[in-house]
């Protein structure tokens, strides 16, 4: 994963927006840029030093604000946490951590998307963990532990969500099971790609029963990718500098 957007929720609208585009060049440098969607956060200032919203920021080192947000490999839990994302110590780097955890924390109101690109077939492909499983009943989160890596899962719409009207669940097929949500930030691309739905494939990759919720369901989806199709193509995920 070499570009992930840094998406910022306003703590008195509750907006998110993306705020701010992260990268990695074939040297291994890493480059920051904020992009126009820091406009819909009112009094959004920059985060850490990174304060001119009009500057690129470049270091040889993960940025400050995100390195708080990955494992450090001395800590004994490393390689286990590398499982549960579905990653090797060998293939391991910080932007793909990120782009499965999202970097989420209780304690701050930051999220890392990651923006899709085409894999070598072509196709569209992503990993993501289902969310929302702590508000599932305990027979749904039994049936989570009960999936194995190839069951496949099928997206259905949550129109009705007074929250999100465009959230999308995932279930299984028999018996029909909700085993969590798909993350926000992918939802504009799945309910895309699904208006073909026999050529869209959600499968469980890993499920991680020892894992905290956030991480027990690691999920692929794959589907063809079509001319028409680019994400993060919104003047929201402009950079203000170029």
């Amino acid at each position: 994963m070499k570009i992930l957007y840094l998406a910022y929720q306003d703590q008195a609208t509750r907006q998110w927006a993306p705020v701010a585009r992260v990268s990695r060049d074939t040297k291994g440098v890493y480059h920051w840029l904020y992009t126009k969607g820091a406009r819909r956060i009112p009094g959004f200032s920059g985060l850490g030093r990174m304060n001119n919203l009009e500057q690129e920021y470049v270091s040889a080192d993960i940025f400050p604000v995100l390195a708080n947000r990955v494992l450090p490999k001395n800590r004994p839990e490393y390689e286990e946490y590398l499982g549960w994302l579905g990653l090797t110590p060998e293939e391991h780097d910080h932007l793909e951590e990120l782009a499965r955890t999202g970097g989420l924390r209780a304690t701050d109101s930051i999220e890392l998307i990651p923006c899709p690109e085409p894999n070598d077939a072509e196709q569209y492909e992503v990993h993501f963990f289902t969310r929302g499983l702590s508000h599932l009943d305990r027979s749904d989160i039994h049936r989570v532990s009960e999936l194995r890596p190839g069951d496949q899962l099928y997206l259905m719409s949550d129109f009705q969500n007074e929250k999100d009207p465009k959230a999308i669940l995932l279930r299984t097929r028999d018996p029909i099971s909700i085993v969590g949500y798909a993350p926000m930030y992918y939802a504009h691309d799945f309910a895309k790609l699904s208006t073909d739905g026999a050529l869209v494939r959600v499968e469980v990759d890993r499920v991680n029963v020892d894992a905290p919720l956030q991480y027990r369901l690691l999920c692929r989806i794959t589907a063809p990718w079509s001319p028409a199709f680019s994400p993060c193509n919104s003047e929201l995920f402009e950079p203000f500098s170029s």
